[in-house]
């Protein structure tokens, strides 16, 4: 009769197997989990390593080194320390215990098959092929058993800057181009040539209105920062000129004498600290 070894369900021990399905070069990162002995003898017989295995250290590595497994598998692009941990698919893939049952489901190793092996039996690194190839089986069928394709799917339309890390990666760039272009097709944008001001207002004028002021604006978010630095007067203009109103229109709405004293904006803005110089290019597009 077969034994059956038992351990707290929330024991680092049921991650055991895990460690010794790492191939050499993924094991070899981490210095707690490569010094762990190859067989089921040696680890019992050397003091100290029940208190290794339960300790935080081990779960911290054996988390950190499956979830690198796992990653490549969710169809995103590069590789999990490309991604930061606000990135859900990053947070997904340290889900070790979804990572250990479906190892365990695929191929058969688990806790009671480690413990069975011969005590003196020398467990050899795994082909790292194999592994990918299982973890891959793993995360697809995790992905159909918790119904995580619909999220997954939202999360691959709906990037978010702070998903990535700060390289200079293509991941990186691919998403920063293809982000910034799809945000930019749903702003409208508007020209303020000729900003002269009046007598009510703290703004002069413009130094050269060939500037281009028509460039669309790369961030929903800078468009909500820039519209609290105006005030309600500059505002209502600004938000006229959008909806297509002409400089005349404008002046006879608002109770201006002469459009001239529409045409406004900028140089007093970075003048009062309220936006750098160099993002007043984009002050032209408000919606």
């Amino acid at each position: 009769m077969p034994v059956i070894y038992q351990f707290p369900y929330d024991s680092p021990v049921r991650y055991l197997p895990l460690v010794y399905m790492l191939p050499y070069d993924v094991i070899s990162r981490y210095p707690t989990l490569s010094k762990l002995p190859r067989s089921m003898g040696a680890l019992n017989a050397t003091p100290g390593w029940g208190k290794v295995i339960l300790s935080q250290q081990f779960l911290n590595e054996i988390m950190d080194a499956v979830a690198s497994l796992a990653f490549p598998h969710f169809g995103f692009g590069g590789w999990k320390e490309h991604y930061s941990g606000y990135s859900p698919v990053w947070r997904l893939s340290y889900a070790l215990p979804l990572w250990a049952k479906g190892v365990e489901k695929v191929r058969g190793w688990g806790v009671q098959a480690l413990f069975a092996l011969p005590p003196d039996y020398e467990i050899p690194f795994c082909d790292p092929e194999d592994v990918r190839q299982v973890m891959k089986q793993v995360v697809e069928e995790t992905i159909e058993e918790q119904g995580w394709g619909p999220i997954l799917e939202v999360i691959r339309n709906m990037p978010c800057e702070e998903d990535f890390e700060r390289w200079d990666t293509n991941v990186r760039k691919d998403f920063l181009r293809k982000w910034y272009h799809t945000r930019s097709k749903r702003v409208q944008t508007v020209s303020l040539e000729e900003c002269m001001e009046d007598e009510d207002s703290r703004i002069h004028s413009l130094p050269d209105p060939k500037g281009d002021f028509t460039e669309q604006v790369e961030s929903e978010d800078f468009c909500q920062r820039f519209k609290a630095t105006l005030s309600q007067k500059d505002m209502a203009i600004l938000e006229l000129r959008v909806d297509g109103y002409t400089l005349e229109e404008i002046a006879d709405r608002l109770g201006y004498k002469t459009h001239s004293a529409v045409v406004k904006r900028m140089e007093a803005i970075p003048k009062e600290g309220r936006l750098p110089l160099p993002q007043l290019q984009w002050a032209g597009a408000i919606r």
